[in-house]
């Protein structure tokens, strides 16, 4: 997650190897990127349990 990031409110996943993909907090939409199917499973697994810390970092960095 970045500071003054654009919107819709999002978090960025990236990966070993460089590649990167961006979800949205409220929805958990998947927005851009490459992922795998079983990497994107397996962070919004995360994501979900997470959602409150994600929303309450987002608007602490982009206030």
């Amino acid at each position: 997650m970045y500071a003054h990031d654009h919107l819709p409110p999002h978090f960025h996943i990236g990966m070993n190897d460089g590649r990167e993909c961006l979800i949205e907090i409220d929805t958990m939409q998947f927005l851009a990127g490459r992922i795998s199917r079983r990497e994107l499973v397996e962070a919004l697994v995360w994501a979900q349990e997470n959602r409150a810390v994600l929303r309450q970092k987002w608007k602490e960095l982009n206030p």
